[in-house]
């Protein structure tokens, strides 16, 4: 086992040792110690998740590896959310707070992960461009990215009666999690086993002879979703008590600093892999991450709330219906950016800069009025865009492969508009140039 590995393993567990002290110990510490505490454990334990589902690339093959990479990516969220939502069952004191992190990590993963991803794509893409050559303006994306782009405008579709009921029954959750079923079926029939090169601390595991790879993966795989599982209610219940203590909003906390702690080793491996020049492990994992919250995460919250003793569907305030058209409004600009699967960096700062706006206005009015700039924005871009929404629609059906599609950079028909010598690498995605 590489010197790098061990010493990456026992930094995430030096970090995550008073956790482990206090939870074993019962200890009781005032709430912004717990906080720091269970805090650093629940990102510890996701690099160590996020490094094992890598690695774990080597042994799935094709766009399956991708989904289950990005649904075990999520498991933090899921632990914290879910938390609320059971607790929410019994205590209604709960209820505000059920949604307020899947919320925060939609819009944070759209809103900052994709941005981050396609900027560092291209930056990396400039610096390695011939003499002569114009700037890159924006991330190819290959055909087999018109599946997802499908599969998350319909989820947008059937999310949008959440805000519209108030509220998230159980029959809308099992819809949901079929649908994140049928798409992980769908990975299956993906035509794509190509393999992208592994990063960072996956890539020492990989190294490793196939039984010691294989039993690395699984103890990082059980050690850290024991821990994260195990962290899961100190944290969720001392964002809370924290926000009490030292005067800031808890909902505030929830929302956003929870799923800043989880978020952050996914958009490292992502930026790892923009910096390398492989730019399509990276977008389709946070795609598919998007997805997986949008279907699998959302629709456990009525279940989770059912089991805690609560009624058949989760009721939503005022505050988290203007949370979820907000969540909404971003995921159907995201969906219509990507829709001629060319990534604009105009594009990449426009949605960063909208979400940064979401801090400047918080007022309710302002929240509506940001969405309704959303939907706008989305509905000119569907219009140019509008030859491709058909494609688009029909890859739900249809078996994925990176080839015979005119937005293609790798499809022969897409060379008519290249530059004299210019070559494609097969393996990644493209940034081209205008």
């Amino acid at each position: 086992m590489s010197a790098s590995l061990v010493r990456a393993v026992g930094i995430c567990v030096a970090v995550a040792a008073p956790a482990i002290v206090l939870r074993v110990s019962g200890a009781a510490v005032p709430a912004p110690v717990s906080l720091l505490a269970f805090g650093a454990a629940v990102v510890a334990a996701s690099f160590v998740l996020a490094w094992a589902a890598d690695a774990a690339r080597k042994d799935i093959s094709g766009q399956l590896a991708v989904a289950l990479l990005a649904l075990v990516a999520v498991l933090p969220e899921y632990a914290v959310d879910l938390f609320y939502a059971f607790r929410s069952g019994s205590d209604a004191a709960y209820l505000p707070f059920a949604a307020a992190n899947m919320n925060g990590s939609n819009r944070l993963l759209l809103g900052l992960g994709w941005p981050l991803v396609v900027l560092l794509a291209l930056w990396v893409a400039r610096r390695r461009r011939e003499p002569g050559q114009r700037g890159f303006r924006f991330l190819s994306l290959p055909s087999a990215t018109r599946r997802d782009i499908a599969v998350l405008a319909v989820l947008t579709v059937i999310a949008l009666l959440i805000p519209l009921t108030g509220s998230i029954p159980l029959w809308l959750g099992v819809v949901l999690i079929a649908a994140f079923l049928v798409y992980l079926w769908s990975t299956t029939r993906s035509d794509d086993d190509s393999e992208e090169p592994f990063v960072s601390v996956a890539a020492h595991i990989v190294a490793l002879p196939r039984l010691a790879r294989r039993a690395t993966v699984a103890a990082m795989f059980v050690g850290s979703a024991a821990l994260i599982l195990a962290s899961a209610e100190p944290f969720a219940e001392s964002l809370i008590a924290s926000g009490r203590s030292i005067g800031v909003d808890p909902y505030f906390l929830v929302q956003w600093l929870a799923p800043l702690a989880s978020e952050s080793p996914e958009f490292i491996v992502a930026a790892l892999f923009a910096l390398r020049g492989q730019g399509a492990i990276a977008i389709a994992t946070l795609i598919a991450s998007k997805i997986n919250q949008w279907s699998l995460l959302i629709g456990s919250l009525p279940i989770a709330h059912l089991l805690g003793g609560g009624e058949w569907q989760l009721a939503l305030d005022a505050r988290q219906i203007e949370e979820f058209t907000l969540t909404a409004s971003q995921t159907m600009l995201g969906v219509a950016i990507l829709l001629s699967l060319r990534f604009h960096r105009t594009s990449a700062i426009a949605l960063a800069a909208l979400f940064a706006l979401q801090f400047v206005i918080t007022g309710t009015h302002g929240r509506y009025v940001l969405a309704a700039a959303h939907t706008v924005i989305a509905l000119g871009v569907f219009i140019v865009h509008r030859r491709h929404i058909l494609p688009t629609l029909t890859a739900l059906w249809r078996p994925t492969s990176y080839s015979g599609d005119d937005s293609d950079p790798r499809s022969p028909r897409s060379r008519e508009d290249e530059p004299p010598n210019e070559t494609w690498n097969n393996h990644t995605y493209a940034a081209q140039h205008l």
